[in-house]
C-alpha cells in the first residue's frame, strides 16, 4: 500500500496512535494545537530535512531518517541550555511512498523522542514531489537565562562534548559506494546528540554555546561574531578515531583532522567556560582571546578551502 492509497487521516492515525498527554504536555495530539505548561521562557527552533540534500533513502532507512530529524532539531534546544518538552513534526512525501516507509519513519521519530526526553505533540502531513521533513522543538528554560552565542569572553576556554567528524567520514565513505567502517556510516545516518549536556553546561556557567551542525570551525565563527572575540582552536587537544583515520587513508591519504574541524551533522555541543567551570565529560579544545572576531587554528588563520557546510553555496 502507498500513502496515496492509505490517505492523510489514516496516515496521521498510524503515526500518532497511542500518544497522550503527560508531564508538561497538557493537551497532546488530536486537536488544532497542543498545549504545554512551562516553568520559564519558551525556546523554539525549527529544522528541515530534504531528501537528497540531508539524507538519501538508499543510504538511510526510514527509521534512521525519523531519528535524525528529531536529533538535529532537539540539539538546537540543547545548545540554548533548555529542556526539550514538545516536538512537532511535519512530513511531506510523494503519494507513491510505501506505507512501510512512513511506519518506519514514525518508529524512528518515537525512538529518538524517547532518547531525547521529548514528547511528540503534533505535526502535519502533505503530498510533495520528494520527502521533506520539518521538525520544531519547544523547550523550557525553567526560569534560567538562555545560553546564546553572544557571551564568550576573553580569558575563557572552549570545550566540547559529543563526537566530531564521524558523520562527515560516513558521507565520504557512502559517496564512494562503500558501507564501512560501519561506525562512521551509522554516525551519518543517526547522530549521537549528547542529550542533557546543554542543561549541564548552563548550570556550570557556560557563557556561550552552539551545536556543531555545519562544521566546528564554521559554527565557532558564529560565536566569534556574536561575542566579538577571537576563538583559537588547539589541534593538539583532538583525538582522531581509528575509523576516521581509515577513511582518510582510503580516500587518498588526506588529513583525518579535517573531518573534525569541518565536518557537520554530529551535533556535538561546544561552549565557552571559565577554566575552572568545565563540566565533567567535556573536553577543552581551545581558548577565547580578545580581538576582532575570528577563528584561529593553532594560533593562525585557517588555510583550508572550507570551514563547513553552506546551503546555497556554489
Amino acid at each position: 500500500m502507498t500513502l496515496g492509497e492509505l490517505g492523510e487521516f489514516a496516515l496521521i492515525g498510524r503515526i500518532t496512535a497511542g500518544l497522550g498527554a503527560s508531564g508538561p504536555v497538557v493537551l497532546g495530539v488530536g486537536d488544532d494545537c497542543a498545549v504545554l505548561r512551562l516553568a520559564g521562557d519558551l525556546a523554539v527552533s525549527t529544522d528541515t530535512m530534504v531528501e537528497n540534500v540531508h539524507f538519501r533513502t538508499d543510504w538511510s532507512s526510514a527509521e534512521d531518517v525519523g531519528r535524525k530529524a528529531v536529533a538535529a532539531c532537539v540539539a538546537d534546544a540543547e545548545a540554548m541550555g533548555a529542556a526539550p518538552i514538545g516536538l512537532v513534526v511535519s512530513l511531506a512525501a510523494p503519494a507513491t511512498t510505501p506505507t512501510e516507509w512512513a511506519d518506519g519513519f514514525a518508529a524512528g521519530v518515537r525512538s529518538e523522542c524517547a532518547a531525547a526526553g521529548v514528547q511528540l505533540v503534533g505535526g502535519d502531513t502533505t503530498s510533495a514531489a520528494q520527502i521533506v521533513i520539518t521538525a520544531t522543538v519547544l523547550a523550557d528554560l525553567a526560569g534560567q537565562p538562555a545560553v546564546t552565542r553572544a557571551g564568550a569572553r576573553a580569558g575563557q576556554v572552549l570545550a566540547v562534548v559529543g563526537r566530531l567528524g564521524w558523520a562527515a567520514a560516513g558521507v565520504a565513505v557512502l559517496g564512494r559506494g562503500f558501507r564501512s567502517p560501519r561506525a562512521v556510516v551509522l554516525a551519518h545516518r543517526v547522530p549521537e546528540v549528547p542529550y542533557g549536556q546543554g542543561r549541564v553546561a548552563a548550570e556550570a556557567g557556560a557563557s556561550a554555546m552552539i551545536d556543531v551542525s555545519d562544521g566546528l570551525l564554521a559554527d565557532l565563527a558564529h560565536i566569534a561574531r556574536a561575542s566579538g572575540v577571537v576563538l583559537d582552536v588547539d589541534t593538539g587537544a583532538f583525538e582522531i578515531a581509528e575509523p576516521q583515520k581509515a577513511v582518510a587513508a582510503a580516500i587518498g591519504g588526506g588529513d583525518p583532522l579535517l573531518f573534525q574541524l569541518t565536518g557537520g551533522d554530529d551535533h556535538a555541543l561546544v561552549a565557552a567556560f571559565d577554566a575552572s567551570s568545565v563540566p565533567a565529560g567535556w573536553r577543552v579544545i581551545g581558548r577565547v582571546l580578545a580581538g576582532e572576531p575570528d577563528v584561529l587554528v593553532d594560533g593562525a588563520p585557517w588555510a583550508g578551502a572550507a570551514t563547513g557546510w553552506r546551503h546555497f553555496a556554489k
